[in-house]
């Protein structure tokens, strides 16, 4: 439900005040959007996104830069590939989606390839759901849209996010289609990477979801999605089906599980502030007023990972050691407490993590004695 309009006006007032001064809002795309949903405990991560705060500069701000993203010749080589894939009005592309996923419809001979230039964000999303309308209505036609912009609603705060092409079939059904520049190797790919891709179109089949949810046809958005990467170590387009249902009900219930953005924003000291400008001192102490939760799944996907990692460490957070590790040990947060819990120091005798944590110690010990004899 969007915010009342003074209401979500003092929003993005505050968040602008929490970017700083005169500095652009960075846009949260799908990526970042998919990374914040796989992580929906740090708040850290959500205000920062939310407030559109460029975390990469920020990171060297604070003498821990990122280390990880694309280089320029992959991002040149993948809007070339994209462009191949793109040409003649979508033929190459739309064949694959027919041959793909829905080989019963008549083949795209010809289709329609909408214009979606509009003013801003906003205005590239409503001429976006009219597109998607009018090709829905337009039933036995195939319709590509380019670039098309689309709405979420994230803790509270829109983000806006384009994903590579829409495909509408003639049954008026919508298909999510995903352009990527790593490979399809003798007909798979690195199962990380289409993971990640599968994931990253998850939040847009939830956007075009909410698309569908008010027009009147009600249009069937596919939980099947195109990918289409270059085959084998060539620039020849191939493409893959990828069924996103397991990522599209994970996502969905990670991001219901954020905590809102102005709720995050309301408990900041007064005059927190990210600008990357800010006093080195200045700056650190508005990062750790907002609580982080940190793991090591965070160097592949966050820009201020190696920073939280520093913290986590210098706390002695079991966090640090990975989400299992963490989920194993109950309510023992620290090094310090497993250690302690381990020599039987501290801790319930009862307690599962304490008692194989005094077992493992007790094995330890034996072990070192019999390799001393």
């Amino acid at each position: 439900m969007p915010l009342p309009r003074t209401r979500g006006t003092a929003l993005r007032q505050r968040l602008a005040e929490l970017r700083g001064p005169d500095v652009p809002a960075k846009a949260l795309d799908a990526r970042a959007l998919a990374a914040l949903a796989a992580n929906p405990g740090c708040a850290r991560r959500a205000i920062l996104d939310g407030a559109g705060v460029n975390k990469a500069d920020l990171a060297s701000a604070l003498g821990s830069p990122s280390v990880f993203g694309q280089s320029q010749f992959a991002l040149t080589r993948g809007n070339a590939f994209e462009a191949k894939v793109k040409a003649d009005g979508g033929a190459e592309l739309l064949r694959l989606v027919h041959e793909k996923l829905d080989r019963a419809a008549e083949p795209p001979a010809e289709a329609r390839v909408p214009d979606l230039t509009a003013s801003g964000p906003q205005g590239r999303t409503a001429r976006t759901e009219l597109e998607l309308r009018e090709a829905t209505e337009r039933s036995g036609a195939w319709t590509l849209l380019d670039h098309p912009m689309l709405a979420l609603d994230v803790a509270g705060s829109p983000a806006f996010l384009e994903p590579d092409a829409v495909v509408v079939h003639p049954d008026g059904s919508w298909t999510v289609v995903e352009i990527k520049s790593f490979p399809l190797l003798d007909g798979s790919a690195d199962p990380a990477k289409v993971g990640a891709a599968a994931r990253q179109a998850a939040v847009y089949v939830l956007a075009l979801e909410e698309v569908a949810a008010r027009l009147e046809s009600s249009p069937r958005v596919r939980h099947r999605i195109l990918l289409v990467c270059p085959r084998d170590f060539s620039n020849l387009p191939a493409a893959s089906a990828v069924d996103i249902r397991k990522q599209r009900a994970v996502t969905a219930r990670q991001l219901a599980r954020l905590t809102r953005i102005e709720d995050i924003a309301e408990e900041l000291p007064e005059g927190t502030c990210f600008s990357p400008e800010l006093p080195g001192e200045e700056l650190t102490a508005a990062v750790e007023s907002v609580p982080a939760a940190y793991a090591p799944e965070c160097l592949s996907t966050c820009e201020l990972a190696f920073h939280c990692r520093t913290r986590s460490r210098e706390a002695g957070a079991v966090t640090s050691l990975g989400r299992p590790v963490r989920a194993e040990l109950g309510g023992l947060s620290t090094v310090e407490d497993v250690l302690a819990a381990a020599r039987g120091e501290t801790g319930d005798p009862s307690d599962p993590a304490v008692a194989a944590l005094r077992r493992a110690a007790a094995l330890r010990a034996e072990a070192l004695e019999a390799a001393c004899r």
